[in-house]
């Protein structure tokens, strides 16, 4: 067996061994980004050279395989490039205001080095704080949003409980906090961070987002709430092109960026669903469909006059006056 498939395979046996109900073919697939029958062939592997591998059916139907035993701790090891992935997920979280998760995490951290035997933790060191220093992540230098810690707890904890939360909250449009009832459906990070639910006092209502530099205080009632089973957060968040929705702005967006740009903005994913259609003149337009006109406003003006909007008629309105001519690059 080759060097890269017996890494593969005890990545493959890490993956099975961390699902406690086990991991199907489709897991497997996502994973490694390969066919069906390939997946078959490393679950045939894994089966050979691991005998506490166990197969069985779960009540869905569908075939699963999981380890019985701990024996597969002996072969890990830690690599200096997942501890700074994870040290990079720390970093991004903390410039986003995630304090919570950013504390989570670094208890998570703890918790796998004193896994790693003190023979290998010299090595690791070394390499981790050449990686962080390649990558950016001691001292990356950016703006970023405050919010109140403690509401941050509060609103984890509503999550998990499926609990209302009581907001104390100043939208744009107030001139002072108001109290408000929410219930969590989920969290929206981006340039700022977003409370994703739906108010109590209009429960069948649309699901709004509340801003979390905008929560003076949360705190998590006794009254508990079901989430709607048909709610998906990450369909919800494809309805926008940055995190803030706005459902009177939904509906078909088309850029065309120049000859000169093209090639550029073909590099970019600017949403989910997106579509790219080449012109006869070398000029590319992409469309997709997605709400937050203002925040698309923010990422066409670094593109200056190399972009121009197709629709909606409202954005190219926004847009018009500000399509610089003198950027010296593209973002």
């Amino acid at each position: 067996m080759s060097f890269a498939k017996a890494d593969q395979l005890l990545e493959l046996a890490t993956l099975a061994a961390g699902r406690h109900t086990g991991i199907t073919l489709d897991d497997v697939t996502e994973r490694f980004r390969c066919a069906h029958r390939t997946a078959q062939r490393m679950m045939g592997a894994l089966e050979d050279s691991f005998p506490d591998v166990v197969a069985s059916f779960g009540e869905d139907g569908r075939k699963r395989w999981r380890f019985e035993g701990g024996h597969l701790r002996d072969l890990m090891s830690l690599a200096p490039e997942e501890l700074a992935a994870l040290d990079l997920a720390i970093s991004e979280l903390g410039r986003s205001g995630s304090e919570p998760e950013v504390r989570a995490l670094h208890r998570l951290k703890d918790k796998i080095l004193t896994l790693v035997p003190r023979r290998s933790m010299a090595r690791l060191e070394t390499d981790h704080e050449a990686l962080l220093e390649a990558q950016g992540v001691i001292a990356r230098p950016g703006p970023r949003p405050k919010f109140d810690e403690a509401a941050g707890e509060a609103i984890l904890e509503a999550l998990k409980s499926c609990r209302i939360l009581e907001l104390r909250y100043r939208s744009r449009k107030d001139e002072a906090a108001k109290i408000r009832l929410v219930a969590p459906y989920g969290v929206l990070a981006g340039a700022r961070r977003y409370i994703v639910g739906r108010p109590v006092n209009d429960p069948h209502g649309a699901i709004r987002t509340y801003r979390l530099d905008g929560v003076d205080a949360a705190r998590v009632t006794d009254q508990p709430f079901v989430r709607p089973g048909n709610f998906d957060l990450q369909t919800f968040a494809n309805r926008a092109f940055g995190v803030y929705q706005n459902d009177a702005e939904y509906g078909d967006v088309a850029w065309r960026f120049c000859p000169e740009a093209a090639e550029h903005a073909r590099l970019y994913q600017f949403h989910p669903d997106q579509t790219m259609e080449d012109e006869a003149d070398g000029s590319l337009v992409v469309r997709f469909r997605a709400s937050g006109q203002l925040e698309m406003c923010w990422h066409l003006y670094a593109w200056g006059d190399k972009v121009e909007v197709i629709e909606p008629q409202s954005l190219k309105q926004l847009v018009a006056a500000h399509r610089r001519s003198d950027f010296p690059a593209m973002p």
